[in-house]
C-alpha cells in the first residue's frame, strides 16, 4: 500500500471531474424548534435541509473512495432505501496535497479521509479502532448535513511538518478547493465540517504545544477561532448542535432528541453521556452520569430516544436500554457461526427497525486476503431474515454513513 500511495501522490497532479458532477451551496438554517431564541438546541434538526436526493426521506448515502492512476476522489451516493435505485451522486475531487494516505517520507496525519481511503494491511487506520462502529460516524462528519462540502487536510508540500484544514465543493476539480489555514510550522489535523457547512473544525496544536480545537469559516478570512481544550491527535471529532459545537471522542451518535449521546473516550467508563453544552473531549466529570451499555463492544446507532443498538463480543446484535444499560429484547445474529463470517453494523434506520451491516471475512474488510464484502438489511428486533444489497459501484471499503 505504500508504494500505491506515493506513487498515488504523486500522479494527482491531473484530476478530471467525472460525468453527472454537481456542486450546491450548503443549506440554509431553520429556527430552533421548540426552544426559546436564546437556547442552544444540541441536535441537528435545527437546520433546514434542501428538498433533493441527498436528504429525502427513504434515503440512505453511502462514501466510497475512489483512486486511479492520475485521480482519487470520494463518491457519495444517495439510495432508495426500499428498491436500492441511486437517487443522486456528488464527487468530491481530492486535491494533490490532501493527506487520504498515511505513507513514508511524508507528514502522518489523523483525519477520517485517510481512513476511507486507505484502510488496508498495508495502509492502516490513523485511529486505534477500525471496526465500521467507529469508522461510520467519523466518516460522516467529513461532510455538512446535506453532502455539499467535504473537510479535508492539505499537507504544506514546501514543509514536510505543516498541515492545514480545507474543504472541497461537490463537483469540482482538482484546482476548486479552498485553503483555509497559511503559516509555516501549522499542525491542523481531523478537519471535519459545521452541520451547515459553513465552518471546518479540527485539532490544531499552538506555538507552545498545547492541542486545542478550533474553527475557520469557510468564507470570509477564514480566522482561526479557539473552540476548546483537545486531547491530542489521536481522537476524532464530531460538531453538532445550534450554535455547533464539537465533541472528540469516538462512536459520537446523537440521539433523535440531541440531549444524549453514544461516545468512547480511553480511560473513560461510559457509553451514553449528556450532550455537551460547550466544545471539548469527555472528562471524568462528564462520566458522573454516564450510562455503560452492558456487553456493548460496538455502538451502531440509536433504535429510538431511550434505546441503543449494539454488537457484543460475540458479533451478535441486540437492543439495549440507555437508561439502565441492560440488554433487552432478542439478539441478532446476522451470520451463521458456519459461515466463518463477521457482521459489523453502520447506520440504524430513523424509525429504529432495521439497519445495515457489512459482512466479511474476520479482520479483512478491505478484502486483502481475497474476500469480500457484502451488505445485509437486517431488522433491529431479529425478525425475518436478512435481505442482501450490493448496489451497483459500491466496494468493500464503501461505508454507509447516513440514513434518513
Amino acid at each position: 500500500m505504500s508504494g500505491r500511495g506515493a506513487a498515488l501522490v504523486a500522479a494527482l497532479a491531473v484530476v478530471v471531474c467525472a460525468p453527472g458532477c454537481t456542486s450546491s451551496a450548503p443549506p440554509e438554517k431553520r429556527e430552533k424548534p421548540e426552544s426559546s431564541p436564546s437556547a442552544p438546541y444540541r441536535g441537528n434538526r435545527g437546520y433546514d435541509l434542501p428538498d433533493d436526493p441527498f436528504t429525502r426521506e427513504g434515503t440512505v448515502v453511502t462514501a466510497t473512495c475512489s483512486m486511479g492512476a492520475r485521480y482519487a476522489g470520494v463518491n457519495v451516493e444517495a439510495w432508495d432505501a426500499e428498491r436500492w435505485e441511486l437517487r443522486g451522486t456528488r464527487n468530491f475531487f481530492i486535491p494533490v496535497d490532501t493527506a487520504f494516505s498515511n505513507v513514508s517520507g511524508v507528514k502522518e496525519v489523523n483525519s477520517p479521509l485517510v481512513e476511507l481511503c486507505g484502510v488496508s494491511r498495508y495502509s492502516p487506520s490513523p485511529y486505534e479502532v477500525d471496526d465500521l462502529e467507529y469508522v461510520t460516524p467519523r466518516v460522516r462528519a467529513l461532510f455538512d448535513l446535506a453532502f455539499t462540502r467535504m473537510a479535508v487536510v492539505l499537507r504544506d508540500p514546501d514543509d514536510a511538518g505543516t498541515s492545514h484544514v480545507g474543504y472541497v465543493e461537490s463537483g469540482g476539480n482538482a484546482d476548486d478547493f479552498v485553503r483555509l489555514g497559511e503559516g509555516a510550522g501549522a499542525d491542523e489535523q481531523n478537519a471535519v465540517m459545521s452541520p451547515d457547512g459553513r465552518a471546518v473544525w479540527f485539532t490544531y496544536r499552538t506555538a507552545e504545544g498545547e492541542y486545542r480545537i478550533g474553527s475557520r469559516p469557510a468564507e470570509g478570512d477564514h480566522r482561526l477561532s479557539d473552540e476548546g481544550p483537545a486531547s491530542g491527535h489521536e481522537l476524532p471529532l464530531v460538531v453538532s448542535g445550534k450554535p455547533a459545537v464539537a465533541v472528540q471522542a469516538n462512536m459520537v451518535r446523537l440521539a433523535p432528541s440531541g440531549r444524549r449521546l453514544t461516545a468512547t473516550v480511553p480511560k473513560l467508563f461510559g457509553h451514553v453521556f449528556d450532550t455537551l453544552g460547550s466544545t471539548g473531549t469527555l472528562t471524568a466529570k462528564s462520566a458522573r452520569s454516564a450510562v455503560l451499555l452492558s456487553g456493548c463492544l460496538g455502538i451502531v446507532g440509536w433504535v429510538d430516544d431511550k434505546r441503543v443498538l449494539c454488537r457484543n463480543k460475540a458479533g451478535s446484535f441486540r437492543t439495549v436500554d440507555a437508561r439502565s444499560g441492560r440488554a433487552e429484547g432478542a439478539t441478532v445474529a446476522v451470520v451463521r457461526e458456519e459461515e466463518g463470517l463477521a457482521a459489523q453494523g453502520m447506520v440504524v434506520s430513523p424509525d429504529g427497525e432495521k439497519f445495515i451491516a457489512a459482512v466479511h471475512l474476520p479482520n479483512d474488510r478491505s478484502g486483502d486476503r481475497g474476500g469480500s464484502t457484502d451488505f445485509r438489511v437486517v431488522s433491529t428486533s431479529g425478525e425475518g431474515p436478512a435481505t442482501p444489497v450490493f448496489p451497483r459501484g459500491l466496494s468493500n471499503n464503501s461505508v454507509f454513513v447516513e440514513w434518513w
